[in-house]
């Protein structure tokens, strides 16, 4: 990729608003596409509880910001 702003970045950020966690696995980071996805899956899980939803939706938010703005370091 790229640097923020570049056309895969974009693709990835597009990707994290259907799955979250998933514009971090297109770019690479497994890890962090994993703990996204597990926080954003158990906390609309728990939607009842409010908390864990809110949590989830914040979240979900940062994983769409976190993967526009990402830049490789090399």
């Amino acid at each position: 990729m790229s640097g923020q702003g570049s056309g895969g970045n974009v693709i990835a950020a597009l990707c994290n608003i259907f799955i979250p966690g998933l514009g971090q696995l297109v770019q690479g980071r497994v890890l962090a596409a994993l703990l996204f996805f597990v926080v954003c899956a158990v906390g609309y899980t728990l939607w009842w509880l409010i908390i864990p939803a809110i949590i989830a939706a914040i979240a979900h938010l940062w994983a769409i910001v976190d993967a526009a703005k990402f830049r490789a370091r090399f």
